[in-house]
């Protein structure tokens, strides 16, 4: 798109063309259109194509001081953070056969890193690595997991192969009691979280989705034993295969291109497209790799927030896809972005953000021209709607993937999506399309229910259901712990500060966390910490006092998870409502001030 056409938008046209495409594509139904793996379903999950076996154990019946529950980053984490406090009683419970997280699940082909290396994989100065490429691919990331538990001897504090069911906290004991699938009956005093926002999986509850046939599967759990080939492609075995793959988001963006390559035929199915960018891969320079002084890590990944919030900075040290989206549309449609302006110049900063959004929208779409020259397919694949309203993506092979004659795509965006299933594949705008294989690319419970968020019961004094306690919203201090429920932490990304690097979040709160467990380890053996009414009422308050400030966003962007499939106003889990405003790096300055009172207000710890 040429500079004459950009600066001659039409902006009322634009917005009626982004309202319209928005209310083709809201269901009434929001979040149940989707529904979790279990019942009959819990086939998706319950099956680990990466191992040989389940290892038999005996159940445990035990205790251990610290339990930390997920083996990905987080949980990586927060064990080096707790050791780095002397705290070694420690044992890590996942479900995966080894460490990794959504690391170790998500290995479809493709898989890869959207935000830079150098700034996203933790732990890499303290582990002496730097990343090969500046974008890594899963089995790198697999590896530096592994690399992590190794070098801090997390192996032989684990249990993989392994879910947590319940845990219910013992007053008398003051010890949660932790109850698995295997049997487990684990006693510890404290009770660490840390299971990410990428670990729940969910399907799409589609009419007759039992009645279908032929093979499927999630690509949080590929199968290559179906697909043949490895992360890197070689699909050899979907030569002969028809495959129908339901959803277009950030994950099918990296598989598609791939199972176009080798599939007979492939059917995307797509209810709204996603904006896709340039990649721009490229191997690290050694040079640059010598060049690196200590602290580079966090120099780094500082500066990345700061570009991204908005705020002032001298260097971008990334240089990427990302920071360019946030020099050229500073992140007015994120939360907490406006309170930078002046009151009284609130109104013409947005409406020159929203111009450049439109700008930088009018050339994703332009790209799609780039590459597919089928009208009607180059058209259905076309992001109408602002470029936070769904999480941008780069790739340089997904669109020209449209081009080969074996790929279909399939807009279902009138009918709201899929119709039905039927025994021999997927019904779509009155057409059957018969499959041999369903992949499942329909993402995690982001934005779903907090009990199926979770997947496990959790009880604190006197039986009280988290859940139940949560029915009207999300109630934390600080985003980390639970009045009523004492020594119990949650280490993620809600209600704390937001960062699109999770890892930077994740690498905040478990030192955070790992601090409080030592204080409270000073008062006693017998001592519990818990927040308290006032303190989490107080943190509720600030959390909810700038939930309205995307209200108009929201209501404009096509359905997604930022926005509870449209339905934000309705729910209680809405992700963009459950974040600390000015970001990460404020966040960061409200825990320092926390501690430097030392009085730890807001929290209790009773001897």
């Amino acid at each position: 798109m040429s500079d004459n056409q950009v600066k001659t938008l039409d902006v009322k046209a634009l917005r009626e063309k982004y309202n319209q495409e928005r209310d083709k594509r809201i269901r009434p139904d929001g979040e149940a259109q989707y529904m979790a793996p279990v019942g009959s379903h819990d086939r998706y999950i319950t099956h680990d194509p990466f191992a040989d076996s389940i290892k038999e154990r005996a159940p445990l019946n035990d205790e251990v001081e610290v339990l930390v529950l997920g083996g990905g980053w987080t949980g990586l984490l927060a064990s080096v953070r707790l050791a780095g406090q002397g705290i070694d009683d420690i044992r890590i419970i996942d479900d995966g056969s080894d460490f990794g997280g959504t690391w170790y699940w998500n290995r479809y082909p493709g898989a890869q890193c959207d935000i830079e290396s150098y700034v996203y994989i933790p732990l890499l100065e303290e582990t002496g690595y730097v990343p090969k490429e500046k974008y890594s691919y899963a089995p790198e990331m697999q590896e530096h997991a592994r690399r992590i538990a190794t070098q801090y001897g997390l192996y032989e504090k684990t249990v993989f192969q392994t879910r947590v069911e319940r845990i219910d906290w013992d007053a008398e004991a003051k010890r949660w009691i932790v109850s698995t699938n295997r049997g487990d009956k684990i006693k510890a005093r404290f009770f660490i979280c840390c299971i990410g926002p990428f670990s729940r999986l969910r399907l799409p509850d589609i009419p007759g989705f039992d009645d279908f046939q032929g093979h499927s599967f999630h690509t949080g759990r590929w199968d290559y034993g179906y697909t043949g080939g490895d992360h890197g492609g070689n699909l050899t075995k979907l030569a002969d295969k028809k495959v129908a793959i339901i959803g277009t988001g950030a994950t099918a963006v990296q598989a598609i291109p791939h199972v176009g390559n080798w599939a007979k035929h492939l059917y995307v199915f797509q209810r709204t497209p996603s904006s896709i960018d340039v990649r721009g891969n490229k191997p690290t320079d050694p040079e640059w790799v010598k060049s690196l002084k200590p602290g580079w890590k966090k120099e780094r990944s500082d500066n990345f927030d700061t570009v991204v919030r908005g705020e002032p900075f001298d260097v971008d040290l990334v240089s990427d896809g990302w920071t360019e989206i946030f020099r050229k549309v500073p992140i007015v449609h994120v939360i907490g972005a406006v309170e930078q302006a002046d009151k009284d110049a609130v109104a013409e900063r947005k409406a020159r953000l929203e111009y450049a959004d439109f700008e930088k929208m009018s050339q994703i779409r332009a790209r799609v021209d780039q590459f597919v020259k089928d009208p009607e397919t180059a058209e259905a694949l076309k992001p109408w709607y602002a470029q936070f309203c769904k999480r941008p993506c780069f790739n340089d092979d997904y669109l020209p993937t449209f081009a080969k004659p074996n790929v279909t795509l399939v807009d279902v965006s009138a009918s709201r999506g899929v119709e039905r299933m039927t025994k021999n594949g997927i019904v779509a705008n009155g057409k059957e399309y018969e499959v041999d294989c369903i992949i499942y690319a329909t993402g995690f419970e982001v934005s779903g229910t907090f009990r199926r968020k979770y997947g496990f019961e959790i009880y604190g004094k006197d039986g009280l259901d988290l859940f139940d306690y949560w029915g009207t919203g999300m109630r934390t201090f600080h985003g980390h712990s639970i009045h009523n429920f004492p020594n119990f932490f949650i280490a993620g990304w809600t209600q704390v500060g937001a960062s699109w690097n999770f890892c930077n979040v994740a690498a905040a709160i478990t030192e955070h966390v790992a601090q409080i467990v030592a204080e409270t380890r000073k008062a006693g053996p017998e001592a519990v910490i818990e927040a308290t009414g006032e303190g989490e009422q107080e943190w509720v308050d600030i959390i909810r006092s700038s939930a309205g400030f995307n209200d108009e966003f929201l209501e404009s962007c096509t359905p997604g998870y930022y926005n509870n499939e449209g339905k934000f106003r309705e729910t209680v889990a809405t992700f963009p409502y459950d974040q600390y405003a000015p970001g990460l790096k404020a966040f960061q300055v409200v825990l320092g001030d926390w501690w430097s009172t030392g009085k730890m207000e807001g929290m209790s710890i009773t001897k």
